[in-house]
Parts: C-alpha cells; structure tokens; sequence
C-alpha cells in the first residue's frame, strides 16, 4: 500500500512539474548555453584572426602604431575575460563581456578604415584575405548572437509567463540578460542631414 501511495504521489510530482514548464525550463536554458557556446566560438574565431592581422599590418613601415596598439589591447581585454555558462545569469558579467567584446568591434572597425590610406596594404594579398575572414566571421558573430537573442527570448518569455513564473520563482530560473546596445541613446535620434553647400 505505501508503494502504491508513494508511487502515484511519484506520478502526481511528475505531472506537476511537466506541467508548470519545468521541463521547458530545462530544454530553454539547454539552447540558451548552445547558443551562447556558438557566440563565443564566433568571438575566439575572430580574436584569433587578430594577430595575423596585425602581424601583416605591421609590415607597412609607416601604418600608425597607436591604431594597432588600440587592436592588441582590445584583443587581449576580450580574450582574459573568463566566462562560463554562469555569466548567462550574471547581468554584470555578461555586460562586461559585451563590452568587451564591442571595444574590439570598434578597435577592428578603425583599423580597417586606416588600412585605406595605405595602398600597399591594399594590394597585398594576404591583408585582402584576412579581410575576407574577418567580414566573414562579423557575419558569423551576427548570426550567432541573433541565435543566441531568440534563444534568450524563449526562455525569458517563459519564466515570465503564468504559471511558469511560478515554477521560475520555486526554482530560481532568473530572467537571462541580453545583448544590448552599447549607445542606444545616441542612435534613437535622427540624424541631421544638410543639404547646404559648403
């Protein structure tokens, strides 16, 4: 008799918590840490193709030094960061990180506008694929940090809905951060745009 009663009182737990998206939790948060897994391979891949960059860069004798000095520092800020599946649920961390990962973004970008000036660089084959792979992998980095939103979206939309919040609460299933934008202030304005001569 108490087999049985502990047996249905078994089945009533399981159907419970399948039921208040316990098991949703699971396979969400499960995506979300793929997802970001596919983030941060993205950014080891670029973070990678740093040091041939520069390295090929450093070769036009008179390419500005502090550009490429801004690139290694950045690089080595992005890559010492120590992140684990745990920064998913640390806002902190995870904004951080971002950063982190933008001061390359923008390191990178204005390296790639100086090298216009420098037309060996241009006409060298090995900078032109370098080039490549880089605009390759922003593109892979977008791809995956859009994967890794919807993911995130999924989840949050989840423990904040009714009555898997309750679940979220009993299991402390936090709402994840997301990627943001660094000056979202700045680009909500409309630009001003003159069509007077100078």
């Amino acid at each position: 008799m108490k087999y049985r009663l502990l047996s249905l009182l078994l089945v009533c737990v399981a159907l419970t918590l399948s039921g208040c998206g316990y098991n949703q939790f699971q396979a969400l948060d499960e995506q979300t840490k793929s997802a970001w897994a596919e983030v941060l391979n993205q950014y080891q891949r670029r973070a990678d193709l740093v040091p041939n960059i520069v390295a090929t860069v450093k070769g036009e004798a008179q390419f500005e030094q502090d550009t490429l000095t801004k690139v290694v520092e950045a690089r080595a800020k992005a890559t010492s960061m120590q992140v684990s599946p745990e920064t998913l649920n640390n806002p902190e961390a995870f904004k951080k990180f971002q950063s982190a990962q933008g001061e390359l973004s923008g390191a990178l970008s204005r390296l790639l506008v100086v090298t216009e000036n420098y037309p060996n660089l241009k006409a060298n084959q090995g900078f032109q694929d370098l080039r490549v792979q880089l605009e390759g992998t922003e593109n892979r980095i977008t791809v995956a940090r859009n994967r890794y939103i919807k993911t995130v979206q999924d989840y949050n939309i989840l423990a904040r809905s009714f009555p898997n919040n309750l679940t979220a609460m009993m299991f402390s299933y936090s709402v994840k951060p997301n990627f943001t934008v660094e000056n979202e202030a700045q680009i909500s304005k409309p630009p001003s745009v003159s069509f007077e001569k100078k």
